[in-house]
């Protein structure tokens, strides 16, 4: 088990409560991949309204001061909301590390709550260098990619915060889910490569990767529709299988990934409206989530 204080707490003081229980632990891990899932919006809504430069300096805002001055305008705004949420992240991080500890939890939550929360600071190097480098494409896509694997990290927390089994399953399929959740992780990498051709690049100054947005987005795609093949398969395998469990996840990261698929199409096809690259956006969040839960909550355990 992750989590020994699985009796009530004798205290009944408003710190035990919140930070010492694993019932809060359980809390304070779903609102850490609530929060980084945010940040991938958050991050969106400041590349879609060009505020990639509201500020154009790091770490202050602008030189001498750390916010906004009025004559920066919304974008200014915009750019150092997106800075202050990453402070909202640490203290949910810290918060988890705290409970972690209190609450008894193994020596395996408290480290993931430690990675997450020495990953949060590294997105705000990563941000700050993209501002450096007048948001670099390359450097743009770190700071999703961070995110992602933040996310993903989040959900196993969550789920050893819940005492969740790992489902063995025989060693093909678990070969099947690794690469599926690997190929969907390429997709997601290809995806930051057609966002750094498209658009929308967070400035109207702001350097494109110079690649063919058509061949990139065709590239994405197919990467993606080898993953949803790859979760038929695993779907109904599982079935037969009998692992009602695991096809249930396959099922749900089924379903988010035809949902990510038909908002990335209609995007494309529609010429990347704003409204409709934050909800591919909040799709990612969605899809790494569901993979990572499928991911982390098997194991190779049974017999072909």
């Amino acid at each position: 088990m992750d989590l020994v204080d699985t009796a009530p707490q004798t205290s009944t003081g408003w710190t035990s409560r919140w930070f010492g229980t694993a019932s809060a632990l359980r809390g304070w891990a779903i609102a850490s991949l609530l929060a980084n899932a945010a940040l991938i919006v958050t991050g969106a809504v400041v590349r879609l309204t060009g505020s990639g430069l509201g500020c154009p300096t790091w770490p202050h805002c602008e030189t001498g001061s750390f916010v906004p001055q009025g004559e920066m305008g919304i974008h200014g705004v915009i750019e150092f909301g997106n800075r202050t949420l990453t402070f909202v992240l640490i203290a949910i991080a810290v918060a988890t590390v705290v409970t972690a500890v209190r609450a008894g939890a193994s020596q395996r939550v408290r480290l993931i709550s430690w990675i997450v929360l020495l990953g949060i600071p590294f997105q705000g190097v990563i941000g700050g260098i993209t501002v450096l480098t007048r948001l670099n494409p390359y450097v743009v896509a770190l700071h999703l990619l961070l995110s992602v694997a933040l996310v993903a990290l989040c959900t196993w927390l969550v789920q050893l915060t819940r005492g969740l089994e790992r489902e063995p399953l025989p060693a093909g399929l678990r070969r099947l889910v690794n690469a599926v959740f690997w190929l969907l992780m390429i997709g997601l990498w290809l995806g930051t490569v057609v966002t750094g051709a498209g658009p929308h690049a967070g400035d109207h100054g702001a350097k494109r990767n110079g690649l063919d947005i058509e061949t990139v987005a065709k590239a994405h795609a197919w990467t993606i529709w080898l993953v949803v093949a790859g979760t038929i398969a695993l779907l109904v395998l599982l079935h037969r299988a009998g692992l009602a469990r695991a096809a249930r996840w396959a099922l749900l990261l089924l379903a988010a990934e035809l949902l990510q698929g038909a908002i990335g199409y209609a995007q494309y096809f529609s010429g990347l409206p704003i409204g409709l690259v934050v909800c591919h956006m909040v799709g990612i969040g969605l899809v790494t989530t569901a993979a990572s839960w499928l991911w982390f909550g098997t194991r190779r355990g049974l017999p072909a």
